[in-house]
């Protein structure tokens, strides 16, 4: 018999380029992106701090460390989720992200969240 990973982490993105916020003329290109973290694990977890790292396709790189999510530090039991939309400036029209969500468990056990990598494209930028 398997048992269940206590820490399972389901991650979803779903990107967008934001036409209206952006400025190619400058350089200025605006991504949203909505993230859905489910724990499919069997312990309720706590997302504590975030740790992105984005690339531009000039191979610029940012990397942004902060408390929570969108001002949140969402508590999910097993089976539940939390979506949030959030956003990011390139100086081209196509980049990528990914990270890591710091969570700790009931047990004050800590363990990060793999966010894996996604692109960010300004529709006809990619082949």
């Amino acid at each position: 018999m398997t048992q269940k990973n206590p820490h399972q982490i389901g991650i979803q993105v779903e990107t967008e380029y934001v036409e209206s916020q952006s400025t190619p003329r400058t350089n200025r290109y605006v991504f949203s992106y909505t993230i859905t973290i489910r724990n499919d694990g069997t312990e309720t977890a706590r997302l504590l701090n975030r740790h992105w790292v984005i690339s531009d396709a000039n191979g610029k790189v940012q990397e942004v460390r902060g408390e929570g999510v969108v001002g949140e530090q969402p508590r999910l039991g097993p089976g539940e989720s939390f979506r949030y939309t959030s956003g990011t400036i390139l100086d081209t029209p196509a980049g990528s992200m990914q990270g890591s969500y710091d969570m700790v468990d009931s047990q004050g056990n800590h363990f990060d969240a793999t966010i894996p990598p996604f692109s960010l494209a300004r529709p006809g930028s990619l082949h």
